[in-house]
């Protein structure tokens, strides 16, 4: 005969999962094993991985309108945070890490173009920074959408 503990232990509710529903095993007694044994606890820190890993991929995509390597940090920092807490961050994680080595490589092979290519971005987005802002761009963008 089963006790409440064997099948509380047994049940799927009470083992960690990733976002594919594949159990998880965390070292007990560290930080993230106490917050996983409490459901609504459990959930929110996961919640708040989640959010926080995808700012910084949207900054990082934000970031892809310029020219050079100014895209990888943050988008390789908000896949290093969601593969924390998410088996299928762990392989994007791993080959987006294996692309922002080759672009490293690359930009330490021809460093010059690099740096033009990149300092060139920089000075585009400056100057669209400016142009939105001596143009009144947004509010034009506004008057015309009738918002």
């Amino acid at each position: 005969m089963a006790t409440m503990t064997d099948t509380a232990d047994r049940s799927p509710s009470s083992k960690p999962h990733d976002g594919l529903g594949q159990p998880v095993e965390l070292p007990r007694g560290g930080l993230r094993h106490r917050i996983r044994s409490k459901p609504g606890l459990g959930q929110a820190y996961r919640l708040g991985v989640f959010v926080v890993g995808l700012a910084f991929i949207g900054l990082g995509v934000a970031l892809a309108v310029l020219p050079g390597p100014l895209t990888i940090p943050p988008v390789l920092l908000g896949l290093w945070i969601w593969s924390t807490e998410f088996r299928f961050a762990e392989r994007l994680f791993d080959s987006f890490k294996d692309k922002a080595r080759d672009a490293w490589s690359h930009a330490k092979r021809h460093p010059r173009s690099s740096a033009l290519v990149t300092v060139g971005g920089l000075v585009a987005a400056g100057v669209a920074l400016w142009a939105v802002g001596r143009y009144e761009l947004v509010d034009q963008a506004r008057n015309a959408a009738g918002i």
